[in-house]
């Protein structure tokens, strides 16, 4: 699970519903003081949301991005239903299409894609279905097909635990393996206690199986001839390093490697991440 340090976005953001043709979807929208050079588009990871990306927003701003990270469909504070269908990948990545064109970038090929391991594989479903609408995409610790074997097994025990508890008594279950400095009960602890349980259960089991059974598509998106960008930490135990090294010589992508961080660059080394992103948005 993503560990954001607060849940307070920078003054540049404001917390909004994003009105799409599929309906509403909370984010964090975050504007420079000045013209945008263009617009991001940011989608969380696997029990992860907006919040992940907040200490983003204000670098991102200040090199002239417009950056609006969302929660996707039955994440934390985007409504959702009870029925796993809802959460089929063509759906979700229809609903990244329709956010997208609800962001009012004028012209196509004007947003730049940016997914976060879950994320990145909705987001590449996205390009697949319509890469029109982007400029480039940004694969942020997101690998080629399924997660590795270890993360199959907990994304499977995750999913047995939420047919038979609740969302609380998962909650309990899951701090009682965390280390001793993150079982504190301080503001910080209790939004992400808050954000879990505001979850959908079937967003996190049909999700989950799609992760543990993700085909590999890279060959599709290289076809797609889109600009994309492969950004991971130097360690990451979801998918192996060397792994996303290989993905993005198949895609002719860009790599880059945030040093001292894992599988979110985002929360471990955000300045860092943000230059890369920028480094890439600029190149274009």
């Amino acid at each position: 699970m993503s560990r954001p340090h607060t849940f307070t976005p920078p003054p540049c953001a404001h917390a909004r519903q994003l009105r799409t043709a599929r309906g509403d979807f909370a984010v964090l929208d975050a504007s420079p003081s000045t013209a945008p050079r263009g617009t991001a588009l940011l989608l969380p990871g696997y029990t992860g949301s907006k919040e992940d990306f907040i200490a983003l927003l204000e670098p991102l701003c200040a090199a002239g991005y417009r950056t609006v990270a969302v929660d996707g469909r039955g994440q934390y504070e985007t409504e959702g239903t009870d029925r796993q269908e809802t959460y089929a990948q063509a759906e979700l990545a229809r609903d990244v299409l329709a956010q997208a064109a609800a962001l009012g970038a004028p012209g196509e090929g004007t947003v730049q894609l940016v997914g976060h391991s879950l994320g990145g594989q909705i987001a590449r479903a996205a390009v697949l279905l319509d890469a029109s609408p982007f400029r480039s995409l940004t694969l942020m610790s997101s690998g080629p097909a399924q997660v590795a074997e270890a993360q199959q097994l907990k994304v499977k025990m995750l999913s047995d635990a939420l047919t038979t508890l609740t969302m609380a008594e998962v909650w309990e279950a899951m701090r009682a393996f965390d280390p001793p400095e993150d079982t504190s009960t301080d503001g910080e602890a209790l939004r992400r206690r808050r954000r879990w349980l505001r979850h959908r259960p079937a967003q996190l089991i049909a999700t989950g199986r799609q992760l543990a059974t993700e085909p590999d598509r890279v060959a599709e998106l290289a076809a797609a001839r889109l600009p994309v960008h492969v950004l991971s930490g130097e360690r990451d135990d979801t998918w192996p390093v060397p792994l996303l090294d290989e993905m993005a010589q198949r895609l002719g992508a860009r790599r880059t490697r945030i040093s001292g961080a894992e599988h979110s660059p985002n929360t471990d080394r955000p300045e860092e991440t943000a230059a890369a992103l920028v480094s890439f948005w600029n190149s274009l």
